[in-house]
């Protein structure tokens, strides 16, 4: 039985009958209440915890226009572009499901150091705790004395603190160890916190948003007015503000600064195809995309100055040069910052600042994952999942399942797994193929003038002419260059640089690289085979765009923002452009 698809809010299958034979219309798919809501959620993806501890030097363009387009998720939107590349919608939706099981044990951690936050004395101030060894020393103190030598072997309390207390880390990968219960509860703390933000699909992420993807901003703001107030600030920041110009000429650091854009926008990932599917048809896509563009570059850039007068501070403390006392990754968040704290007056207020920050920015990226893996799946099944209730139970499955998987990674040996998942699956080569997938799927076989005129469908306007010689030339070409660079200048992954992992740990971290790629020649083998004619004839099938094929068009509805509703005549111009798709159960 045939049901008619509406932009924007699917009513697929609204006349069915149930198994009791009486009619269950279809919830509304829903949109946001207003263009606000939008640029938060992507701001609050894109801003996240990278833009704490990695700083892009590039950008690429993109934004959520085939979601927007086609009010679809990133797996069902390409059939509208491109059938034969449906294959992405799917790689993209796996890389999503590795970050939401991976990224919020960091959530995890913030939590536990939160709470150890409320404390007469923040637990990694000192060496007099029972997790501390005689390694131990306390060299904010130790400095005081000029004629006091450190033994070679020396930790901080901040070290010994991440390193024993909260991760009670082993000696590698083989030696998984049992579970680290307090984070384990932390993590069940973080993903009933993420349920209930998403469960209500955009009507409850976008007003979650208002908080977490704005709070952070205060506190950042608040840290760097601290951290400027400090002696050695102006220090911290001349190291910011004037790099070592001969590390620009190695082509590994423009490598790794690529490889961190692909991910802090969002690049294949699908998130901002979701993103846009709930925005109004005429929204102006293509201004939001340089807002945002901006909006994550000076987050990454304000950033800086709150991190590094910080660093410069415990530089000047230490009496040590600034590039020793920096550290980068999960280590600037989790141990340099924390040492930076518990020097200052009021430790506790500060350290609370800092890892509430930390939480609302890893939670803004932990809703938007969840959410487009929702929407992709009840975009592919809507008579099944639009119901009342079942959207709920489809999330909490979701949840408990990826609850249960994240357990690994609050293990003893919970560090290397996740920084394997990182450096292969969620940051690595698989997205830079993947991207160049999308732009030949895109810009060649679907078509950049025909992507020109659906834009210009949309906002009225057409892009800027530079954006189609990205779209056909520039991306692939810095992608697939980037790809084969990191191919030949591959070298094994070391964690902290100092351990090697075993064989079957680099081969489990390609594979799951690789799944994720290989689903597009797979997707496109399955689709050949189920399809009769010649060869010919089955490729020019695929690479043709569904068109919808509904004998009535009906005027938009807008559930969330009624007053926005189109005029049935605009309504019947967008369905010219063969966005719509009718769904057949």
């Amino acid at each position: 039985m045939e049901g008619e698809f509406v932009k924007g809010n699917s009513v697929d299958g609204s006349n069915q009958e149930s198994v009791s034979g009486k009619k269950t219309p279809l919830l509304d798919r829903g949109q946001w209440a207003n263009k606000l809501e939008f640029l938060l959620a992507v701001a609050g993806t894109l801003v996240g915890l990278g833009n704490l501890w990695r700083f892009p030097y590039l950008c690429y363009k993109n934004g959520g226009a085939m979601g927007q387009y086609t009010s679809q998720g990133c797996i069902t939107c390409w059939r509208h572009f491109c059938p034969l590349f449906e294959g992405i919608g799917y790689a993209t939706q796996v890389v999503i499901a590795y970050a939401a099981v991976s990224y919020i044990v960091i959530q995890a951690w913030a939590f536990f150091y939160l709470f150890s936050s409320f404390s007469a004395e923040v637990p990694w101030a000192s060496c007099r705790n029972s997790w501390n060894t005689e390694s131990c020393v306390e060299f904010d103190k130790k400095n005081m004395s000029s004629n006091w030598t450190a033994p070679a072997n020396a930790t901080t309390p901040a070290t010994e603190f991440w390193e024993r207390r909260v991760l009670g880390i082993s000696q590698g990968i083989e030696e998984i160890g049992s579970l680290r219960w307090e984070l384990v509860l932390c993590l069940l703390l973080a993903w009933i916190i993420c349920y209930f933000c998403v469960w209500k699909g955009v009507r409850s992420t976008g007003k979650v948003v208002y908080f977490t993807a704005t709070f952070p901003y205060v506190m950042l703001v608040v840290l760097l007015a601290r951290g400027l107030s400090l002696p050695g600030a102006m220090d911290g920041l001349a190291f910011y503000l004037y790099p070592d110009p001969t590390r620009l000429v190695d082509p590994q650091v423009w490598m790794d600064a690529g490889a961190q854009v692909l991910f802090s926008f969002g690049i294949c990932q699908g998130s901002l195809t979701a993103l846009g599917s709930y925005n109004q048809y005429n929204n102006d896509c293509y201004k939001d995309t340089f807002v945002l563009c901006l909006v994550n570059g000076g987050s990454s850039f304000v950033a800086g100055f709150a991190i590094f007068s910080v660093l410069g501070f415990m530089s000047y403390e230490q009496g040590l040069p600034i590039s020793q006392v920096a550290a980068s990754g999960p280590g600037l968040a989790f141990i340099a910052y924390p040492r930076a704290v518990a020097m200052m007056p009021l430790p506790q207020l500060w350290a609370v600042c800092f890892f509430i920050m930390v939480i609302l920015l890893g939670a803004d990226t932990q809703f938007v994952s969840l959410e487009c893996l929702m929407t992709s799946v009840t975009d592919m099944f809507p008579s099944v999942f639009r119901r009342a209730y079942r959207r709920e139970l489809l999330l909490l499955c979701l949840c408990t399942v990826c609850f249960f998987l994240g357990l690994l990674l609050v293990t003893e040996g919970g560090l290397y797994f996740l920084q394997l998942f990182d450096h292969y699956v969620c940051s690595g080569n698989n997205l830079l193929l993947l991207s160049v997938c999308q732009s030949i799927a895109i810009a060649w076989i679907y078509g950049a003038d025909r992507l020109y005129d659906n834009i210009e469908d949309m906002i009225g306007y057409r892009p800027w002419p530079l954006m189609k010689i990205c779209w056909l030339y520039i991306t692939p070409a810095v992608c697939l260059g980037t790809f084969i660079f990191s191919v030949v200048r591959y070298r094994p992954l070391k964690f902290n640089k100092t351990y090697i992992y075993p064989t079957w740990a680099y081969a489990l971290g390609w594979f799951l690289g690789l799944f994720c790629v290989l689903m597009v020649p797979l997707w496109i083998l399955f689709k050949l085979t189920q399809m009769e004619g010649t060869l010919l004839q089955r490729l020019r099938q695929l690479c043709r765009p569904e068109k919808m094929n509904s004998k009535t068009k009906q005027p938009e509805r807008y559930p969330l923002n009624p007053v926005s509703a189109l005029t049935p005549g605009v309504s019947e111009y967008k369905g010219s452009c063969a966005a719509e798709m009718e769904m057949q159960v």
